[in-house]
C-alpha cells in the first residue's frame, strides 16, 4: 500500500519532507506557539496546518478536529507547568530537618506554579481551561512533567511528603491538595487577568511568599 505524502511549504510551494509522525508533531508544536500567542481560543485547525507547512486537510491524518489538537497541545502546556514546579522544587534551598525540607519544597512547586502564570499566560490558560470531560482519565499520561507527574501531583506528593516528615497533621492531608491549589490558583488569575494585573514585580514576590505562608500555616 502507498503511503499517503505528507508536504511542507517552502516558499509558497509543497515538498514532501515530512517522515512519520513528524506532521503531528508540528501541528502541536503551531498549536503550543497559537497558545503562546493567544491561550486556548487561539488554537484553529487551519492556522495551525499553515504553520506547519501544510495544506488543511492534512491536519485530519493526525485530528479529527479543533477540540483533539486543543486536547494535545492542553498536555503539553500541564507538562510545561510540571516542569516549571520541578526546576523550582530542584533549586530549593536544603533544610536540616525533613520537617523544613518538605515545607520548602510545598512552598517551591507553589512558586513554580505562580511564575509559570505570569511567564507563560497564553499556555497557562490553556492548560487549565477545559470542559469538564477533559479531565477524565486518558488512556496515556496527559500533562505529566519529565518526573513523570502532572501538577495536580506533585502538589500531592509535597503534601505527602509534608506528613511523612511530620510537617502535616495525618488528619489534616486528606484533600488538601483541593484547598492549597485552589488558593494558589485563585491568585494567579488575579495576576494575569484580575485587578491585580498591575502590581509591581517586588510586589507579586512579596504577596507570593505571604499567600504560601498562608496556604502552609493553614493546612
Amino acid at each position: 500500500m502507498r503511503k499517503a505524502r505528507r508536504f511542507k511549504m517552502t516558499n509558497g510551494k509543497p515538498r514532501n519532507t515530512y517522515r512519520h509522525g513528524d506532521l503531528r508533531r508540528a501541528l502541536i508544536d503551531a498549536g503550543i506557539e497559537l497558545a503562546r500567542e493567544g491561550g486556548p481560543d487561539a488554537i484553529v485547525l487551519r492556522e495551525a496546518t499553515r504553520r506547519a507547512g501544510v495544506v488543511p486537510n492534512a491536519a485530519y491524518r493526525h485530528f479529527d478536529s479543533r477540540q483533539e489538537l486543543l486536547s494535545a497541545v492542553r498536555s503539553v502546556a500541564l507538562s510545561f507547568v510540571a516542569r516549571a514546579m520541578e526546576q523550582e522544587l530542584a533549586a530549593r534551598p536544603r533544610k536540616r530537618s525533613r520537617a523544613d525540607t518538605a515545607r520548602v519544597g510545598l512552598r517551591a512547586i507553589g512558586m513554580g506554579y505562580l511564575r509559570f502564570a505570569q511567564t507563560e499566560t497564553g499556555l497557562f490558560h490553556t492548560a487549565f481551561t477545559a470542559p469538564q470531560a477533559e479531565w477524565h482519565e486518558h488512556e496515556e499520561p496527559y500533562g505529566a512533567g519529565p518526573g513523570g507527574l502532572d501538577p495536580f501531583q506533585l502538589l500531592s506528593r509535597a503534601l505527602d511528603e509534608m506528613v511523612e516528615a511530620g510537617a502535616l497533621d495525618e488528619k489534616r492531608r486528606p484533600e488538601a491538595e483541593y484547598l492549597a491549589w485552589s488558593a494558589v490558583h485563585g491568585f494567579a488569575f488575579l495576576l494575569i487577568e484580575g485587578p491585580l494585573q498591575g502590581l509591581e514585580r517586588a510586589q507579586v514576590e512579596a504577596l507570593s511568599g505571604r499567600l504560601l505562608d498562608m496556604v502552609e500555616n493553614g493546612l
